[in-house]
Formats: C-alpha cells, structure tokens, sequence
C-alpha cells in the first residue's frame, strides 16, 4: 500500500476543500440552527462529481475508485456532517445496488440522475421495530397483476420527503424470513407513498431524516431490482462500502473538532502563556491526533484492500468502529480543551460533538462491528489469514 496519495487524487481533494470551505462551512451553522434540506449546495456538489463519486462513468457518474471517494468525502465531512450523510446515502446503496444488479434500462433510467444530483436518493431498510435486526422486516409487497403491492412503514430516512428516488426493501415470502426480502425502486410521485414529519434529532439537522409510509403503493415489475428474494443478500453484500464511508465522515468530523482545538489552544492565553503549553491542554490534543491518524490508516487500507477486489467485511467494520469511536472522543475532548466556550452554540464544536454521536449508530451500530468483527477473526483464522 502506498501511503502517499497520487498527484491526481491529491489536487481532486484541493478542489473539494475548498469548494467546502467557500460554499458549505459558511452555511452549515444556519442550516444546524434552521434546518433545511441544502438543494443549491447539493446541486453543484453533483456538477463536481460528489454525488456519484464511484459509479461508472458509463452510468453518468465520476467513475472514482473507493480510495478517492473517502477522501473527497472526508473533505465534505470536514465542512459539515449533514451534506456528508446525504452524499453517502444518495451515492451509497441505491446508486450501488442499481450498478451491481439493475439491468440497462433501470441503470439508464435512474443513475444518471442520481449522479448528476438532478435527483436525491434514499434508502429504506429500517422500520420502527427493526433497525439492526434488519431481517425481522414487516413491511410487505404482495405480488399483484403487472408488479406488487407495497404496504409497511420504513423509520429514519435520511432524505425522507425530499429524495426524488428510494430503494424499498420488504418481504415477498414472510416465510423465508432474510431469504424473502426482495428490492424495488419507488419514485416519490408514485400513489401510495407518504412521508412524517422531519425527525427531531440531537444533531445533523440539515440530513433531513422521516418515517416513510407505503399504502397499497403499486410498483411496476420492473421496478424490481434483482430477482425475487434478493433484496437482502444484495444490500448486506453493500454495507461494507456503506461503513467505509461512514469511517470517512467520522474523520472529517473529527478533524474539524481537532483543526477548532489546535487553533484555539494557540489562542488562549493563561496565566501569560498560549494553553497549549500546558500538558492539561497538549496530551489531549496529542492523542487526538494519533487516533486520528490511527483511524485514517485503516479507513484507507480497508478502502485499498477493497479497490482490489478483497473482501472487507472485518477491515471495513474494524474501520466504522474505530473512526466513529474516535470522532467521540475527539469532539468531547476538543469541547473540553475550549472550556465553558466549548459549551456554548457560540463556537463550533459543540455542534461538532452532536453531529458526530450518531456514527456510532447508523450503518451498524459500534456493538454489531464488534460482532462482525468478532466473527470474522474465526474466518479469517481458518483461511490462514
């Protein structure tokens, strides 16, 4: 592995740090305070390429490997945490699932706009009794006469009410539990879907999250992605890009509480010096930065590894679990070096605390890494590896 990054990739991140730094940090305060789904910054972050960084150039997208995309997505975290969720789901799972398994007239029909960020696109997993049971699923889709009949509720959204396309999984065959789970493709003006009010989270609040609610929605057979009972193999053999991702928005998080932290310390003055001289205030910053480094190595490996063709299932967990561990612990510390300003809605940091705890919990929560990571020590251990 090459721990320098190649001349190309490294201007590709000069560009996106600043488009962030002059277009998306300067709001993202306002849209904490009064939020709002971004459409203008969303829009040209997909004239740049940042919304299909990774799907083929064939299909309208930047044709990137994985190892780019964390960068760049890393780059949007830095700025603020709601455009880096929404990047990750719309050019997550739904673009990803349609490059694996959709065939040339879904792939045409979808993924230029999702790419392009003409249209935003969700993913629809979740449900209020069943979030990392994601096999325990009700919601249902009854085959009918030319496709299915969908009815169920999907929980936390991101993109709820706003994305022009959601990626639906529900049970074709209750009976064959996982093995029953098929995917569809639904469009927001489709009858028979409707969206709850904005959730009202703790941070992230621009990541505009609701309840999605199928009634009777009619869905043309050929808005099956893949075949019949598919649908939950297909997005599980997903998720490891998923976590990757969400390592690499746990680092620009992190790295922003980090970059508030250093600065501040250099000044702060008390009792006539910078506080950075005193050990109360470097060994903190100290291990912020080697967690932070610690956690970029394995974000980048697992993203290496995977651009090869090796399966990340344990590299990808160990990098989710690690990254969003250290996002907390960075963000606390960094409030803690700030003192009583840490607190306050005055400075950044607090809100770069709340943004960062949900890493911990979507695309698998720190308690099911553990347990895929778990598991895999014992695979692993009988391939030699």
């Amino acid at each position: 592995m090459e721990f320098d990054l190649s001349e190309e990739l490294l201007a590709m991140q000069r560009t996106v740090r600043d488009f962030a730094a002059r277009e998306i940090a300067p709001i993202a305060a306002e849209l904490d305070r009064q939020p709002r789904f971004p459409w203008p910054t969303l829009r040209r972050m997909g004239e740049l390429g940042l919304l299909g960084l990774t799907t083929p150039e064939a299909d309208g997208g930047a044709g990137l490997d994985t190892l780019s995309a964390v960068v760049l997505l890393e780059e949007i975290a830095a700025a603020d945490a709601s455009h880096a969720t929404i990047m990750s789901v719309t050019s997550g799972l739904p673009q990803a699932l349609l490059v694996r398994h959709g065939d040339d007239e879904q792939r045409g029909r979808w993924l230029p706009r999702l790419a392009s960020g003409e249209w935003i696109g969700a993913f629809c997993l979740s449900e209020p009794h069943a979030g990392s049971d994601a096999a325990a699923l009700r919601t249902r889709a009854e085959p009918v006469p030319g496709g299915y009949r969908l009815n169920g509720t999907k929980a936390w959204i991101t993109g709820g009410g706003e994305a022009q396309l959601y990626l639906v999984l529900a049970l074709t065959d209750p009976a064959a539990g996982a093995r029953g789970v098929s995917a569809f493709v639904v469009e927001k003006d489709q009858d028979g879907i409707t969206f709850g009010a904005p959730e009202s989270k703790l941070g992230q609040h621009a990541a505009i999250a609701t309840s999605v609610t199928f009634d009777d929605c009619f869905v043309p057979l050929d808005q099956r992605l893949g075949g019949e009972g598919q649908g939950f193999v297909m997005a599980m053999g997903s998720l490891d890009g998923g976590r990757i991702g969400i390592a690499a928005q746990s680092l620009g998080i992190a790295r922003a509480a980090f970059t508030a932290a250093l600065d501040y310390a250099d000044e702060r003055e008390a009792f006539g010096s910078p506080v950075r001289e005193y050990q109360g205030v470097s060994f903190p910053l100290a291990d912020m930065a080697t967690r932070l480094d610690a956690a970029r190595l394995l974000t980048q490996r697992a993203a290496w590894l995977r651009d090869r063709g090796y399966r990340v299932t344990k590299e990808a967990s160990m990098a989710k679990l690690f990254a969003s561990e250290t996002a907390g612990f960075v963000t606390d510390a960094a409030l803690q070096v700030f003192g009583g300003y840490g607190y306050s809605r005055d400075y950044p940091v607090e809100r770069y605390y709340r943004d960062a705890r949900v890493t911990r919990i979507y695309e698998g929560t720190s308690e099911i890494q553990r347990i895929v990571i778990g598991r895999q020590l014992y695979r692993d251990r009988g391939r030699g590896r």
